[in-house]
């Protein structure tokens, strides 16, 4: 019995955090949900199993006999869709994603397969160029072009759809975000500019499909040379997909700096050539994007575990999460690097 088994807690930066692990009915629940799963696939769990617990996600690894080890996921309310979307990527872009071993879409719950190395660890332990991020945004993209025509089913599955136009609706929702009042003037300024970049972004015509919103190198893997599985999808949206670019482009740019930015714009426009609309608006639109992804990114903060009062645990958990979001926000203060 996975009850039975000795369990290694991480709460990280969030000691406080709400989630639902410390409630002994649902926990109960969850580890004969796994259990079941892990039968109907002909696994055995074997040895420890670790648990990682954030504001936004309760994350399971589990050891299983004879395999790489196998985990589970439940997302808040408000990412719910993870699994029903995970599954159906499975389906669509088998190439690109995981295929789930079990899903709950009533409860928000994944139970998924080991993916091998993240992009990071080989980061960490391997000398990689550039080659190797232009490649995984010309993966990526290709991925999120092919899926341009599934945009109205995975908005059915409830995956928030946020295009151009609506991006406006979102910074005014984002009003309360903790600010200095400099910081609150000068984002209020430019409100009607912001007005004219989604208004010219959306004119590019370029149509919206799926944008993963944090797509960093500890979000993919890379199982082998010139291969790259992405996952994770707890902040995605429908929108732009030139919005999924800043996060990879900057930490390719942390490691090898400015001028490799050009390399992985072009090989991220690749799929997006042709339709009649130039370079130069393709490349204008990633400007544009860059600028405005900060929006999607910094509504994602809002997608936790709440309490009954609505807050995500103690003060400390909730100032570190409401700091986050602020991060993302100034953003639109930046110019783009290209």
């Amino acid at each position: 019995m996975l009850s039975d088994v000795p369990a290694v807690v991480d709460r990280g930066r969030y000691p406080d955090a709400v989630t639902p692990w410390d409630d002994d009915v649902w926990r109960t629940a969850v580890l004969g949900w796994v259990e079941a799963g892990l039968t109907a696939r002909g696994l055995r769990p074997t040895g420890e199993w670790r648990v990682r617990l954030r504001p936004w996600s309760v994350l399971l690894r589990l050891c299983v006999e004879g395999r790489d080890p196998v985990w589970f996921k439940a997302n808040p309310p408000a990412s719910a869709f993870e699994g029903a979307l995970t599954a159906a990527l499975a389906r669509w872009v088998p190439r690109h994603v995981l295929e789930p071993l079990a899903v709950d879409t009533g409860r928000g719950w994944s139970l998924l397969p080991d993916g091998g190395p993240l992009f990071r660890e080989v980061l960490a332990r391997e000398t990689v160029g550039p080659g190797a991020w232009e490649e995984l945004l010309r993966q990526y993209a290709a991925m999120q072009h092919a899926l341009t025509a599934r945009a109205p089913e995975i908005q059915r599955l409830g995956v928030p759809a946020v295009p151009a136009t609506a991006l406006p609706g979102v910074f005014d929702r984002l009003d309360d975000t903790p600010l200095r009042p400099e910081e609150r003037r000068r984002l209020g300024e430019l409100r009607p500019r912001l007005l004219d970049w989604c208004a010219e972004l959306a004119a590019v015509g370029v149509p919206d499909t799926l944008d993963h919103a944090d797509l960093h190198d500890g979000q993919l893997f890379h199982p082998g040379p010139g291969r790259f599985t992405f996952f994770d999808w707890g902040d995605a949206v429908v929108s732009h997909p030139f919005c999924s670019l800043p996060v990879p482009a900057r930490r390719a740019l942390d490691r090898y700096g400015p001028h490799v930015l050009p390399r992985l714009r072009d090989a991220y426009l690749e799929p997006w050539t042709g339709d009649g609309r130039t370079t130069a608006e393709l490349r204008r639109a990633v400007r544009l994007a860059w600028r405005l992804s900060a929006l999607s990114r910094a509504a994602a903060y809002g997608r936790l575990f709440l309490t009954a009062t609505g807050t995500v645990g103690t003060a400390g958990a909730a100032t570190a999460v409401a700091a986050a979001g602020a991060r993302c926000l100034l953003e639109l203060l930046d110019d783009p690097p290209l």
